[in-house]
């Protein structure tokens, strides 16, 4: 893991999966353009409609399909700094033709932001560092959203923490979203997490409450 960088919260932006030249996306999520023409231009605009000039992106992985020309194709059309966190197709797509594009290139990032400790990472994690001390993880691969929840990982998806979020295209109206909206939606997710954690238990005429914030993490038992 790289060691930790602080980023300012109104700089920067999360995306994963654009799959840009993937033509096979369009039906393995159920992504509602006619072509993957339509597709990537569709994607581009979202994106720089969204990331000033001097924005800083941080992409979680699964970039474009292809060779250089795909890439660069797509790359320098873009808008900002990007950071490219590979994920699994990028592993077998990633050329030096074009790999100076972005500002850095690596296997998973630690950043801090607004004194918030974020895990970027292409995969969500059953366990990662900081898990139980406030640390949220951020990741793609796994295609969730109101559209794409039809792949072999949707039933694992129950067992995220609530301060996991996938920032995926998908799962995000196709367009990379600001540190603010993670916060917002991770702040939800843990609203709803304890809503539903206060379960009283009755025993030997003494009302009990289970603590149960995480899937993963044993239930404390309270007075």
């Amino acid at each position: 893991m790289d060691l930790e960088r602080k980023f300012h919260p109104d700089e920067i932006w999360f995306t994963s999966d654009t799959h840009f030249h993937h033509e096979n996306i369009l039906r393995f999520c159920n992504r509602p353009f006619a072509s993957i023409t339509e597709m990537n231009e569709e994607l581009i605009r979202r994106w720089n409609e969204t990331v000033p000039v001097d924005g800083i992106v941080f992409h979680l992985g699964d970039f474009c399909f292809g060779g250089s020309k795909e890439w660069n194709d797509v790359l320098y059309r873009l808008n900002g700094k990007i950071f490219l966190i590979l994920g699994n197709h990028d592993m077998k797509s990633i050329r030096q033709g074009y790999m100076g594009r972005f500002e850095h290139v690596t296997q998973q990032m630690c950043i801090r932001v607004a004194g918030q400790t974020l895990v970027l990472n292409h995969n969500p994690f059953l366990a990662y560092g900081g898990a139980y001390r406030d640390v949220w993880q951020l990741f793609g691969h796994v295609h969730s959203g109101p559209r794409a929840n039809t792949g072999l990982d949707h039933p694992r998806l129950q067992y995220l923490f609530p301060r996991q979020y996938d920032v995926g295209v998908d799962n995000n109206d196709y367009h990379p979203i600001t540190f603010y909206e993670v916060k917002s939606k991770i702040e939800e997710q843990i609203r709803k997490a304890q809503d539903a954690a206060g379960v009283p238990v009755f025993e030997n005429n003494k009302v009990r409450v289970i603590v149960f914030l995480d899937p993963a993490v044993a239930p404390q038992t309270v007075e």
